[in-house]
């Protein structure tokens, strides 16, 4: 039993668990599955004293079939239950605190390029010019939501919803929007449109699949919502600006489930500066992400630590733009923003269009484009900032490079990728 599933069992005498189910050939075992374990879960009325009281009624239990898993509470006799239940269940782990990786800076801002420097910085306008711009590739944009009135999101949100306090769809979903303004600079880096001739967009024809999942409430719950329903909808990647500080395992079947169901999880690494990181950023699983600034150094603020592992023993894999980064604010307008939250939509973005290049690449396909398209100034430091500032062209050619020779084991590509 994990320290933190215990501490709560003694607090609060249940704690929020998610169960990872085993892998069923039909609807009618999982349902059968599902049927058999909820009698471990306490009844709502006793879930008041772990989370927030529900009000609608529905069953304290939670099943998100995109993902294969379940979230609940349970005291320590429902915990023992189901742990002891070998023939239905993969793993239980306690749920984490999920939070938004706050920007460590942001101001008001004018348009006066072209095209940000951050889109310049990877070569990304050489991918435009080739006629790549994300078309068909849907991206789960997990966050606060989206302006969808920003001339420069509109006709960017494939989708967009809303999972309340207690982690419940909200029906019908509301017209986009913001909860904070977060989202919408993200949004936009990611597929924000050309607006009277400038981009801030680095996809500007995929689509997304916004959700509003945080902050406040029971995180989890709003966040594995969102991941369902990005997954039901098609989603090819993930990308997530939110984690909780430090190593702590309980994210990590999940992180490998989206790899099984070949979703490529692109998370932020966090803000706190050397010898820190934030899980799930930090799994080998995960595509993690640092912040640069213009001048290619890793920024102050931006998380990298090392682990004792043979694959991928430090983060962040690679480093992207994250220095003032400008990108459209709710409202109208554009602002300015500094954070590893600022760098995950480059690589995101950077994603769907070699995506669509090539529609039936695999996720570690497409990982494996950016890590061997990576680059390092003279004084780089890559304990600071992994494999370095990926590129646009080189990432297409390495892409393409692949399609008559055998993509090497993950593993492989992910393993003593720091030497030299």
């Amino acid at each position: 039993m994990s320290t933190p599933l215990q501490g709560q069992l003694r607090a609060m005498g249940a704690v929020q668990v998610i169960v990872i189910l085993k892998v069923a050939e039909t609807n009618a075992e999982i349902a059968a599955a599902l049927e058999a374990i909820k009698r471990h879960f306490l009844p709502e009325a006793a879930e008041d004293s772990a989370l927030e009281r529900n009000p609608s009624g529905e069953p304290a239990m939670r099943y998100y079939p995109h993902l294969g898993v379940v979230l609940g509470t349970v005291d320590r006799s429902g915990y023992q239950a189901l742990r002891a239940d070998q023939e239905r269940i993969a793993s239980v782990s306690a749920a984490p605190a999920l939070s938004l990786i706050r920007p460590r800076r942001v101001a008001a801002a004018r348009l006066t390029r072209k095209v940000s420097w951050g889109i310049d910085s990877l070569e990304v306008p050489a991918l435009w010019k080739e006629g790549l711009t994300g078309k068909g590739v849907v991206i789960g944009h997990l966050d606060t939501g989206a302006d969808g009135r920003h001339p420069a999101l509109r006709g960017a949100l494939h989708a967009f919803t809303v999972f309340d306090r207690l982690g419940r769809e909200v029906r019908p979903a509301p017209a986009p929007f913001d909860s904070d303004e977060h989202g919408t600079h993200t949004a936009a880096t990611l597929a924000g449109r050309p607006v009277r001739g400038r981009a801030v967009g680095v996809a500007p024809g995929a689509q997304l699949a916004c959700a509003v999942v945080i902050e406040g409430g029971n995180a989890m719950a709003r966040v594995l919502g969102g991941m369902d329903w990005a997954l039901g909808l098609g989603a090819r990647l993930l990308s997530m600006s939110l984690g909780f500080r430090g190593w702590w395992e309980e994210f990590l079947p999940l992180t490998r489930i989206l790899r099984e169901r070949n979703v490529l999880p692109v998370f932020a690494v966090g803000n706190e500066g050397p010898g820190t990181s934030r899980s799930p950023g930090n799994y080998s699983e995960a595509l993690s992400v640092g912040a640069i600034d213009e001048s290619g150094g890793v920024a102050d603020f931006s998380s990298s630590q090392s682990f004792k592992r043979k694959r991928d023993p430090v983060v962040p894999d690679l480093v992207a733009p994250g220095v003032s980064i400008i990108s459209a604010r709710p409202g109208g307008g554009y602002q300015s923003m500094d954070g590893t939250s600022m760098a995950t939509p480059h690589i995101a973005g950077l994603a769907a269009l070699l995506w669509e290049a090539k529609p039936e690449a695999g996720a570690d396909q497409i990982e494996a484009a950016l890590f061997r398209s990576c680059a390092q100034a003279p004084r780089f430091i890559p304990q600071r900032g992994g494999r370095g500032v990926p590129g646009a062209r080189r990432a297409l050619k390495e892409l393409e490079a692949e399609e008559h020779s055998p993509l090497a084991r993950r593993p492989d590509l992910r393993s003593n990728a720091l030497a030299g």
